[in-house]
């Protein structure tokens, strides 16, 4: 089976080493790093063309506060190689396993969001997120019945808000049609 890359590896590795590699020297990271086209999984819920993979000593440094560092090199490679937000997902980097893990954590805290909307019958609001995480939070809300989700606020607050959904119409019987349905007989005028 042939997948279609919109980023070729061969072309973003050399870009990514000479950004990263001293950037991890000046920072004195005792880190090892492996760049890899990212695997075939499903596209759905996440598969870059390229995956840069983090290992050595340091590597818990990256993945302290929610992997804030590991984010930001993330964030900084995608600023200097210049992608348009929508291809954002297509670079990942990762750590121990750190995205696998985050994407089921994400699951589940969207599957309890909307069982306590449900119950509740009130909004549940998630604590601000990155658009990759706020989009796994709709995917996983997706199919959930009674619930429905939004994102809200701007920039680095923007989280997502899980509402109970409408409730579908009713079918519409014979008795809540009253007299005046389809197939009443008209009645007289006292």
């Amino acid at each position: 089976m042939s997948v279609k890359r919109k980023y070729k590896l061969a072309e973003l590795k050399p870009r990514i080493e000479r950004f990263l590699r001293p950037i991890l020297q000046r920072c004195r990271l005792r880190l090892r790093y492996e760049i890899t086209e990212g695997p075939i999984q499903d596209r759905e819920w996440e598969s870059p063309d390229v995956l840069v993979k983090f290992s050595g000593p340091d590597v818990e440094l990256l993945l302290e506060n929610r992997a804030e560092l590991l984010l930001a090199l993330e964030h900084l490679t995608i600023q200097m190689l210049r992608l348009p937000s929508e291809d954002h997902e297509r670079i990942c980097f990762d750590a121990n396993d750190y995205r696998l893990l985050r994407i089921e954590e994400l699951r589940l805290s969207a599957s309890a969001a909307a069982e306590r909307v449900r119950r509740s019958g009130r909004p549940y609001q998630f604590s601000p997120m990155t658009s990759r995480e706020r989009r796994i939070i709709h995917l996983a809300l997706r199919d959930e019945p009674g619930v429905r989700s939004e994102s809200q606020g701007v920039g680095p607050a923007r989280r997502v808000v899980v509402y109970p959904a409408p409730a579908p119409p009713r079918p519409r019987t014979q008795a809540a049609l009253g007299s005046s349905g389809p197939g009443a007989t008209p009645q007289a005028a006292p």
